[in-house]
């Protein structure tokens, strides 16, 4: 049992006071699920997250569904998050057609996805990198001029199932190129969960844009996640990807496993003195309702071991 007022906050010196975090448990967790998520379960679990606190919640995606059907229900989801006021409620576009769709619903937050190697970007895209990108350039200008703002999620960032190490170089210099095309932000995803500190600091270090417009998304394949999370920490990161419960993974890498926990992550943030804005009480009970809607536990640790204490 874990006493009141634990953890116990002993800050460390050269972290950011507070940290935004990105929450994609309802998009980049529930795509992955082999089950279709009702909608309004969907919609309950979006409105739960935000009522723990959280700011930025990654809705869903405007993706063909023939690609991701667990996100079909795109049109029907948003409007049901319309009373979520000062929320923001980005959503994954992969072409103009998905960004027309996105617009034509009022969404003013999206995100597009590339690759940092080609094996991948041909997994993923059927493109090359260099195409890739080409197909990014009219999406980002056609949703700055409808004044929405543009996220860039680089996969791959770490290494790839196919081509292994992918040197820090490479991910800089498509890196720079998402931020030309005009995306705000760009998350480094280390997609399939093999990055490792050293590797975090020499990646950030190598990029040539402020980090305070680099955002981090990693995954725990191999227990890491944590350990690289407050390595970017220390390089001035303070935007971080997670998913409620630890949900998702990646439907075209099948080596990736779940997402850093949105849970874990406040548990080491609450005990370094971080602020997040976020209640680890609230979120772990909405991850333990999500948990039970899927019909399985919750993979974070955080959220077994407060939900044991009830």
């Amino acid at each position: 049992m874990t006493a009141t007022g634990l953890p116990m906050r002993s800050p460390l010196t050269g972290l950011p006071r507070s940290v935004r975090i990105h929450e994609v448990g309802a998009r980049d967790g529930l795509q992955n699920e082999k089950a279709t998520v009702p909608t309004a379960v969907k919609a309950e679990f979006i409105h739960r997250l935000a009522g723990a606190g959280l700011r930025t919640v990654e809705a869903t995606s405007f993706v063909h569904p023939k690609w991701v059907p667990q996100l079909a229900d795109a049109e029907q989801l948003m409007p049901l998050l319309e009373d979520l006021s000062g929320v923001h409620l980005p959503v994954l576009v992969p072409n103009e057609r998905g960004l027309d769709r996105a617009l034509a619903l009022g969404v003013r937050e999206v995100a597009v996805f590339g690759s940092a190697t080609e094996s991948f970007a041909k997994a993923n895209l059927n493109r090359t990198v260099e195409e890739s990108l080409a197909m990014f350039e009219p999406v980002a200008a056609k949703a700055r001029a409808a004044g929405a703002s543009v996220r860039g999620y680089l996969s791959m960032a770490f290494g790839d199932p196919w081509e292994g190490p992918v040197p820090v170089g490479q991910v800089a210099a498509v890196a720079r190129r998402l931020f030309d095309l005009g995306c705000d932000e760009v998350s480094i995803s280390d997609t399939i969960g093999v990055a490792t500190p050293g590797h975090v600091v020499a990646l950030l270090g190598a990029l040539d844009v402020p980090l305070d417009r680099i955002a981090v998304h990693f995954h725990d394949t191999y227990g890491q996640a944590l350990s690289n999370t407050l390595a970017a920490l220390q390089q001035g990161v303070s935007i971080v990807d997670a998913s409620a419960g630890g949900l998702g993974g990646c439907p075209f890498a099948k080596s990736a496993t779940g997402n850093l926990a949105t849970e874990d992550l406040l548990w080491m943030l609450n005990g370094l003195g971080i602020d997040t804005g976020v209640d680890l009480t609230r979120l772990t009970a909405t991850s333990v309702w999500m948990a039970e809607q899927l019909g399985r536990p919750s993979p974070s640790r955080t959220v077994r071991a407060l939900s044991h204490e009830e």
